[in-house]
């Protein structure tokens, strides 16, 4: 039986290089990728709510990271994972 989920080859080059950051580097790096989740999800916004203000479609996307920080992790559809091993 095949499981439903396809993962990509972990990148042992590129986990080499992350380990070999400071933490100030890690928290640069993961601000990055925030600030590029962020930008598109402004984007995808815009573009579903063309007629919204910037100020409305910022106060959309603060609703969407709200309802996802709320939101509890799914952890049941990891294949393996067991929230109370």
């Amino acid at each position: 039986m095949s499981t439903p989920y396809q993962f990509d080859p972990v990148d042992v080059d590129r986990l080499r290089m992350l380990s070999q950051l400071t933490a100030g580097g890690r928290i640069r790096l993961m601000l990055s990728a925030r600030e590029l989740a962020v930008g598109l999800m402004r984007g995808r916004l815009r573009r579903r709510y063309p007629h919204l203000t910037t100020r409305e479609i910022n106060l959309k996307l603060l609703e969407e990271l709200e309802d996802a920080a709320n939101r509890q992790a799914r952890s049941e559809f990891v294949p393996g994972y067991s929230e109370h091993a």
